[in-house]
Formats: C-alpha cells, structure tokens, sequence
C-alpha cells in the first residue's frame, strides 16, 4: 500500500512541474547556448553537474526525461530546467528558470561546464 501510494503522490508532483515547465516553454528561455557536444553527452552531464550537494546541498536534484527528440534536464519541481536538442553536428540547449536567483546562476554556470 505505501508503495502505491509513493508511486501516485510521485505522478502528482511530475504532472505539476510538467504543467509548470510548459508554461515556461512559452517564454523566453533565460539562456541559449550551443555545444559541439552530442546531446546524451551534454544531458548526462548537466544532470550529474545538478546532482552535486557539494554545490546545491539539499537542492541537488538532476532529472532526465526524454520525449520527441529532446532532453530534459529538471530539478524537483521543474524550478530550472534545461531543454537539449540535436543541432547541426552537435546540441542547442535551453535553460529556463522560474526563479531568478542565485541557485539559477549556479544551475545554469553548472549546465555551462558540460558545453
């Protein structure tokens, strides 16, 4: 029964950062960037990057999704993320923040070391 009940209350919290990571799609994203690096590379990176406590402490997450070609690279509750694709011989990635603060320097400085 608890089982059950992680699994739901785990498909609740994903359906509200993904309503909430859709309507940040609909914006501006808070930064471009373009690597030479192939998109599994750079996903796989920045969600190792975004895991370090040593960095985040106990906001360290880094969440991997894939769906029609992009990657996505979440933190719990889809506070940043980063969209990756395949662009030209490499990837193009898009990072959004819903808050603008210092945790999103250091996610999106993070993301730029796997460039």
């Amino acid at each position: 029964m608890r089982t059950v009940l992680a699994i739901v209350a785990a498909t609740l919290l994903a359906g509200c950062a993904s309503s909430a990571m859709n309507q940040a799609r609909v914006v501006q994203p808070d930064r471009i960037f373009n690597s030479t690096k192939d998109v599994a590379k750079v996903a796989e990176c920045t969600q190792f990057s975004w895991q370090d406590e040593a960095s985040f402490g106990v906001d360290a997450s880094g969440y991997l999704e894939q769906a029609n070609g992009v990657v996505t690279v979440s933190t719990r509750g889809g506070e940043y993320f980063a969209d990756i694709t395949a662009a030209g011989g490499g990837s193009l990635v898009t990072f959004y923040a819903q808050k603008h603060d210092a945790l999103a320097q250091r996610r999106m400085a993070a993301l730029a070391t796997c460039l």
